[in-house]
C-alpha cells in the first residue's frame, strides 16, 4: 500500500508515514487570539480522540497565544498560516509543531526560503495545502478548468519550491469539494510523491451533507491504501469532525477499540420506541468511552427492536438488547441471557458495560 511507503514524519511526540497509524485531524473555530476558548475546544477535541489538532495564525498576536495553548494540550499544534511569512515565522518561534503553508501565497521566494530555514532551523515539518478553489490561472487554462491533473502539478510544483530551499520534511494536503476530483487527484500524486498525504474532503458542508460526501471520498482514497492523516471538514462542532473520523476509520479496518454500536432500521415488528433508544444507547457509549475503562473497551453493541429477530441479528455483537410487547431481552453473541420489563432496557445495558471485563 501506498501509506506503507511514505516518508515518516514527526509532528510534536507524534509520528506519520511509513505505514504508522493513521491519526485524526481538526481544526479549532475560535479566535487563536482567545487562548481559553482555544484550549478550551482542543481539549474537548483530544476527549473525542483527536490526534492533532490546527490552529489558525491570521495576526502575530494569534502566534503570541501558542506558548499557552500548547502548554495546556497534550496534543501537537499546526499553525495554520495564510499570505504573511511573518505570521509564520511567529508561529515557529513560538512553539507551533507543524506549520501549514501554500508556498505560492506565502510573499515570494526569498520569504520563502525564511519561512523554510526558520522550519529546518526547529526540525518542524512544512505541510503545503492546495485547494481546488485556489488553483493558478495558469493551470486553469493549462487544463481547461480545474482538474486533477491541475492541482496535483500545483502541489509538487509548491514542494519542489521547499526541496529548492534545501527541506524535505514535508506533508502534502490536495483537496477538492468534489468527492470524485479527489479521489483521482490522490490517485494520481501517490504515484509521484514519497511525502505523507493529509487527506479530506474540503468544504464537504453542514453534518449530514458533510459527512456523507467525507465518508464517501474517505472510504474510497482510504481504501486503496493512500492517506496518513485525515480530516472530516465539517460545517459545525469541530469535535463532530473527530468522531466522523473515528467512525470512517473504524467501518473501514483502519482503526480498533472502543465501543461500536448497531441498531436495525425499524420495521412493521417493532414495538419500542427504537429510534429513542438507540439515541440513549449513543449518550450512555459515548459517555462511557470517555471514562479511563471505557477508552480500555473493544466491543460491539446491538440495539434491536424486535424480540422475535432481535437474537439472531445481534449475534456478532458482543452486548445485544432488544425489546416489544413490554418484554426486554439482553444478548450475548446472539444468546438470550435474561428477560426483564421493557423499561429496564437502557439500565440493563449501563450494569453490563460498567461491569465489562476489559482484557
Amino acid at each position: 500500500m501506498y501509506r506503507d511507503k511514505t516518508k515518516v514524519i514527526h509532528i510534536g511526540d507524534r509520528v506519520i508515514g511509513g505505514g504508522n497509524p493513521i491519526l485524526i485531524q481538526s481544526m479549532t473555530n475560535t479566535p487563536t487570539e482567545d487562548a481559553s476558548k482555544t484550549i478550551e475546544q482542543i481539549l474537548a477535541l483530544e476527549a473525542e480522540g483527536c490526534d492533532i489538532v490546527r490552529c489558525t495564525v491570521p495576526t502575530v498576536e494569534a502566534a503570541d497565544s501558542i506558548p499557552k495553548i500548547r502548554e495546556s494540550i497534550h496534543i501537537p499544534l499546526v499553525a495554520d498560516i495564510h499570505f504573511d511569512y511573518r505570521c509564520a515565522l511567529a508561529a515557529i518561534e513560538k512553539g507551533a509543531d507543524k506549520i501549514r503553508i501554500n508556498p505560492g501565497n506565502i510573499g515570494g521566494e526569498d520569504r520563502l526560503k525564511t519561512v523554510v530555514a526558520a522550519a529546518k532551523e526547529k526540525n518542524i515539518p512544512i505541510r503545503v495545502g492546495v485547494n481546488s478553489g485556489s488553483l493558478e490561472a495558469e493551470l486553469v487554462d493549462k487544463y481547461h478548468g480545474v482538474t486533477a491533473e491541475g492541482i496535483v502539478e500545483s502541489a509538487l510544483d509548491k514542494v519542489h519550491m521547499i526541496e529548492k530551499a534545501g527541506y524535505d520534511n514535508i506533508v502534502i494536503s490536495i483537496k477538492s469539494s468534489d468527492v470524485m476530483m479527489s479521489v483521482r487527484t490522490h490517485e494520481l500524486i501517490a504515484d509521484k510523491t514519497p511525502y505523507p498525504l493529509h487527506v479530506g474532503i474540503t468544504e464537504a458542508g453542514t453534518i449530514i451533507r458533510g459527512n456523507i460526501k467525507s465518508a464517501a471520498g474517505l472510504g474510497i482514497i482510504l481504501n486503496k491504501g493512500i492517506g496518513d492523516t485525515i480530516r472530516v471538514s465539517l460545517t459545525g462542532d469541530p469535535v463532530m469532525e473527530v468522531r466522523s473520523a473515528k467512525e470512517i476509520l473504524k467501518c473501514l479496518g483502519l482503526k480498533s477499540g472502543g465501543i461500536e454500536v448497531v441498531s436495525c432500521p425499524t420495521c412493521g415488528r417493532t414495538k419500542i420506541d427504537l429510534i429513542g433508544l438507540a439515541g440513549k444507547v449513543e449518550e450512555l457509549v459515548e459517555e462511557i468511552s470517555k471514562t479511563e475503562k471505557g477508552k480500555k473497551l473493544s466491543l460491539k453493541i446491538a440495539v434491536m427492536g424486535c424480540v422475535v429477530n432481535g437474537p439472531g441479528e445481534a449475534k456478532e455483537a458482543d452486548i445485544g438488547i432488544a425489546g416489544g410487547d413490554g418484554v426486554g431481552l439482553l444478548i450475548k453473541r446472539g444468546e438470550i441471557i435474561k428477560k426483564f420489563d421493557e423499561s429496564l432496557l437502557l439500565g440493563v445495558l449501563k450494569e453490563e458495560l460498567l461491569n465489562w471485563q476489559v482484557d
